[in-house]
């Protein structure tokens, strides 16, 4: 009989501590919770301030498979418009787009943290050598510089985490798309300047 006193004593002891860590889980979980319902973060803005395209230079649709050279100057900012949370920007690769299709190399961007209401600025040389590109890109190249006008897309992908006080979050998926027109001169190789106006991109957290 002492035998199953002790083995029952010993399972509801066991079963006690399991409800107690299961309660103190659940009122950290619960902490957490409220803490982000009260302050909300709010995802941060990125402004593409400009756009310098240095030179392009596309192959002809005909090659087998065209290919596309691009250099290009961007200046991009972000602001953390929270006045109680800071971010973390983690890792940041940036690269441009044509018609849904990369025409650079990702560039990663220095890891940094921004505090509260805190501004950064990166100026990343963009990129690319011979990239191959499908050939209605190819045409559609061709045609847009006989017109003058491009429609770049900037785009910048990530992760980022929350701080509040001495807490810190996981990490979030950040995604940003700049699109922006560039006007360049005319010719293959081509040098001209992305249009003045700073452009609000589109995130995504």
């Amino acid at each position: 009989m002492s035998k199953d006193k002790e083995w029952h004593r010993r399972r509801h002891l066991f079963r006690g501590l399991a409800s107690l860590c299961v309660t103190i889980v659940f009122i950290i979980l619960l902490i957490i919770l409220i803490i982000y319902l009260v302050l909300r973060p709010t995802k941060p803005h990125f402004y593409l301030q400009n756009l310098h395209l240095i030179n392009i230079n596309a192959s002809p649709a005909t090659n087998t498979p065209p290919t596309l050279s691009i250099n290009l100057q961007a200046t991009l900012s972000s602001r953390n418009p929270n006045s109680r949370i800071g971010i973390y920007y983690s890792s940041l690769d940036t690269y441009v787009t044509y018609r849904d299709e990369p025409i650079t190399v990702p560039v990663s961007l220095p890891p940094i943290y921004e505090g509260h209401k805190d501004v950064a600025v990166w100026s990343p040389v963009l990129y690319g050598s011979g990239v191959p590109v499908d050939p209605y890109v190819a045409n559609a190249i061709a045609q847009d510089q006989a017109a003058g006008l491009l429609l770049l897309h900037v785009k910048v992908d990530g992760r980022v985490k929350w701080k509040v006080g001495s807490w810190t979050s996981g990490h979030y998926h950040l995604f940003v798309n700049c699109p922006i027109f560039v006007s360049p001169n005319s010719g293959n190789t081509i040098q001209g300047d992305g249009l003045p106006e700073i452009v609000e991109c589109h995130v995504e957290v």
